[in-house]
């Protein structure tokens, strides 16, 4: 018999709700292909909002050898800037954390694109944002 782990009341209060999309490179888009280069995450009920990128040459370079690496990069890092705040996220600073992810999955590039939205619960949504790069991206 194997043993099935139950969510008390307390733990089940300790967890919030998050929503995360994935940050896609599509290098051409004729082509319809594309790899999967971040996340993004926003839980409300602690008022984050994160974003953590890596970006796999290799496998860009596969898909389109002229690939502007350098330009996809410089996007990844600007999405990451706008969620950690401060002079790095530019006009977005000014808004709190649901404001800017509304405004970064909000299809803008035809090179770097949101994925939809998915939702999940989390104790530490920093964590889960590492967690979602490993499992989705890396």
């Amino acid at each position: 018999m194997t043993e099935r782990h139950i969510i008390r009341p307390s733990e089940a209060n300790e967890r919030d709700v998050f929503e995360y999309a994935l940050l896609r490179v599509v290098p051409r888009v004729e082509r319809g292909e594309c790899i999967n280069a971040g996340v993004l995450v926003y839980c409300r009920a602690r008022s984050y909002v994160g974003a953590r990128t890596h970006l796999d040459e290799a496998r860009l370079l596969a898909l389109d050898p002229d690939a502007d690496v350098a330009g996809i990069r410089a996007a990844l890092g600007a999405v990451e800037g706008v969620c950690a705040g401060g002079d790095a996220a530019g006009q977005a600073a000014r808004d709190d954390a649901g404001r800017r992810f509304r405004w970064l999955i909000a299809p803008r590039s035809t090179v770097v694109q949101p994925g939809p939205v998915h939702t999940g619960l989390t104790v530490d949504p920093a964590a889960e944002t590492e967690r979602l790069l490993d499992l989705l991206v890396r």
